[in-house]
């Protein structure tokens, strides 16, 4: 299969290059950055419409973005010209190809108010602006391009990535002090996994919704423990603080874990989060 995929120079989309192209697929990268990939803005409707003619992808795997929780806080108007509105202009496109799409979208479309793990039929309701940009993109998929998949995944750690696990260790080699809320709770997702798992799913041809996560949930400051334990830092002292202690501008969702219904049901499941950062520190070294 021909396929295009966009924020190819970030770490999800150069993963999905190499993990593509090792299962046998024709894959193109685009970004707006990055030497070794198709230059791709994707608010430039004309510009992303003449790529995909040029290129005729079967599929685009949409994981370009703007994660920047609260970045996307301090300027709402620029995640939703980039999340949404620059969503839209991919799903459009690829629909003037006859290609479908995959995009790449959060758990953060979700309020976080229901204590339970939000499977694919519950109902988006985002409680800030990266949630409502990524909602938005949801949406332009939906009416423009009726081939879609739509992948929700969350907390993602990444191997050359500024992420919470690099964050935390690296708080703990320079000895500073370590606060972590414990009253946010979600699944903590590694990259590799999430990537070999979007492999599996578009060779089903099984269009739809599915939340992509490592199995299990945990709080950041159970996350963070764990990794320190893990990681050779087991005497590091970590205080647990609420978010009320930690303001934000992005204000995340208190609870917003996934389940992954959607995808068990063809057999395409993540290992559990601890054995996924098991896996991550050992490749780290």
């Amino acid at each position: 299969m021909r396929i295009l995929v966009t924020g190819a120079a970030g770490n999800l989309g150069g993963l999905l290059l190499e993990d593509l192209a090792w299962a046998g697929h024709d894959v193109l990268g685009a970004d707006v950055v990055g030497d070794e990939v198709l230059n791709l803005d994707i608010c430039d409707f004309s510009a992303t419409r003449r790529l995909l003619q040029e290129n005729r992808p079967q599929l685009v795997i949409h994981a370009a973005a703007w994660t920047d929780v609260d970045a996307c806080a301090r300027d709402p108007r620029r995640a939703l010209q980039i999340n949404g509105f620059g969503t839209q202009n991919v799903a459009l496109a690829a629909a003037e190809v006859d290609a479908e799409i995959l995009y790449i979208s959060t758990n953060e479309v979700f309020s976080g108010r229901d204590r339970q793990p939000q499977d694919e039929f519950a109902t988006p309701a985002p409680g800030n602006a990266y949630g409502y940009s990524k909602h938005a993109g949801e949406l332009a998929v939906v009416a423009h391009c009726p081939r879609h998949y739509i992948v929700r995944t969350a907390w993602l750690f990444a191997h050359g990535g500024r992420n919470f696990v690099q964050a935390i260790l690296g708080a703990a080699r320079a000895g500073r002090p370590l606060r972590v809320v414990s009253n946010e709770v979600a699944n903590p997702t590694y990259t590799n996994d999430l990537s070999a798992a979007l492999v599996r799913l578009v060779e089903t041809e099984r269009r739809g919704t599915y939340h992509f996560v490592n199995e299990g949930a945990c709080s950041r400051f159970q996350f963070a423990r764990y990794i320190l334990d893990r990681s050779g830092f087991a005497g590091t002292p970590i205080q647990s603080i609420s978010s009320h202690q930690w303001p934000r501008p992005g204000s995340p969702p208190e609870h917003a874990a996934l389940t992954n219904g959607a995808g068990r049901l063809l057999g395409i499941t993540l290992r559990p989060w601890r054995d996924a950062v098991d896996a991550f520190l050992s490749q780290e070294g």
